[in-house]
């Protein structure tokens, strides 16, 4: 198992990846992410940006996520705890389908809170589907306070807004 930057090349892993994640959300009746979102624009800018990072067993992708700096701009509304620092934020972690429960997705949010201290960041962010609760339970587990709601435009139900103050 290792952590990797994802490539453009492996976009059409990448877009094959998101489509099992998105496919098995809905069949568990989570409608977070549908045909639409994420698609294979939103992943191709994110690779070529460098922002995608994954977990690769035997060469294939099990997990990703994305981190960067850019913020929805309805989290402007919400009430930080970090303030005057600089946080990262974190989008579109998934867990591959037969991969979920074996501490994946514990494996990149670790990634990420050091990528957080590396990079001279304080924080870290993110949105999570209120009605994903195997989602919501892990980042709380994991030690991340809800800091309010937002509301995505075509989206029935709102996104809890998380963080998480990372010492350096």
């Amino acid at each position: 198992m290792e952590f990797v930057t994802i490539g453009i090349k492996e976009l059409p892993e990448v877009n094959q990846f998101y489509a099992e994640v998105t496919s098995d959300l809905r069949k568990r009746g989570i409608d977070q992410w549908d045909y639409f979102y994420p698609n294979r624009f939103v992943m191709k800018n994110d690779l070529k940006n460098g922002t995608l990072f994954g977990i690769k067993e035997e060469n294939r992708l099990i997990g990703a996520m994305v981190l960067d700096t850019k913020e929805s701009k309805q989290y402007q509304k919400l009430q930080w705890g970090d303030l005057t620092g600089r946080p990262l934020i974190i989008h579109r972690l998934a867990v591959h389908p037969l991969h979920q429960g074996k501490g994946i997705g514990k494996k990149l949010l670790n990634f990420a809170e050091e990528y957080v201290m590396e990079k001279g960041h304080t924080s870290i962010r993110m949105d999570v589907y209120s009605q994903n609760p195997t989602a919501v339970g892990m980042y709380e587990r994991a030690g991340y306070q809800v800091r309010g709601s937002i509301r995505f435009p075509l989206r029935k139900v709102p996104y809890l807004c998380f963080e998480k103050i990372i010492k350096s």
